[in-house]
């Protein structure tokens, strides 16, 4: 087995086992059923949203090498004044907070932390008894991926494992290897500014805050990761501070725009151009 197949093996097979720990734990068997009862009907509702998401996703998996070339020869050089404006800040945390038992946490939260994080939305919002909230998350990851994409693409940017190689380490790849592997797929070493790893989690831990009435102990494990995940980036050397709090910005205000676009005047998803028959049915 390839060292890319075996990463992505894991990564799979560990987020599922998560998701269903995590559905009976938080969801519960009955928010389960309605799991497998709503999702193909939101989905149909979200349609739009759905083929918009994808739509992102295959512009940067295909183009990534175009719009690098773009950002190599038009983008803003923007490395130094990075490097002036907070120093050795990453370079501090991780050699002040270095031990093999915070790598190997850092390094699975950043890789199956991660992951899990971004798709166990999709199973506890599709247990609601309205499509708002699964529409509204699939919105905002939607423009975190095309402004982050944006942003990649205007700003040339390298991390601080790259800048001070003699005083930041590249604790992921250390640790294991095989992981750049799979980084290497979906990102490049000027891919820093924003830190789209800070800016997905951000979002996860803001809907879960908004839906705390609805699943209490989401909220306090999604926060749990998602500030776990923030940290890594820096830890593991692969993200600056100015990353992490741009990050943050971009992802509430990708909340934020999602919720002014899906239903802002919060009257369920009839109002969000549904099918009524479904929301009917739901009701």
């Amino acid at each position: 087995m390839s060292p890319l197949l075996s990463i992505v093996t894991s990564v799979l097979l560990w987020v599922a086992a998560m998701c269903l720990v995590a559905g009976v734990a938080i969801v519960g068997p009955r928010g389960l059923y309605g799991v497998g009862e709503h999702l193909g009907p939101y989905l149909r509702e979200s349609r739009r949203e759905v083929a918009a998401l994808f739509a992102v996703l295959l512009v940067s998996g295909i183009g990534r090498p175009a719009l690098q070339s773009v950002s190599e020869v038009f983008g803003l050089r923007l490395t130094g004044a990075i490097l002036a404006l907070e120093g050795g800040f990453v370079a501090w945390l991780q050699g002040t907070f270095h031990s093999p038992e915070l790598t190997l946490y850092f390094s699975s939260v950043y890789v199956y932390g991660y992951a899990f994080l971004l798709v166990f939305p999709f199973i506890a919002y599709a247990a609601l008894p309205e499509s708002t909230t699964l529409k509204r998350l699939i919105v905002a990851y939607t423009l975190n991926y095309a402004l982050g994409l944006v942003l990649y693409t205007v700003v040339l940017a390298y991390g601080p494992r790259n800048v001070m190689p003699d005083a930041v380490t590249s604790l992921l790849y250390t640790f294991n290897p095989n992981f750049q592997t799979l980084t290497g797929e979906v990102n490049v070493e000027t891919n820093v500014f924003p830190s789209l790893h800070t800016s997905l989690s951000v979002t996860v831990a803001a809907f879960a805050a908004l839906t705390r009435g609805e699943y209490p102990a989401w909220t306090a494990l999604a926060w749990w990761i998602a500030g776990s995940v923030v940290v890594s980036t820096m830890y593991l050397g692969i993200h600056w501070l100015t990353d992490v709090v741009f990050g943050t910005a971009l992802a509430l205000g990708c909340v934020y725009a999602a919720c002014r676009y899906v239903d802002p005047d919060g009257r369920g998803s009839e109002a969000t151009g549904g099918d009524p028959d479904d929301a009917k049915a739901r009701g």
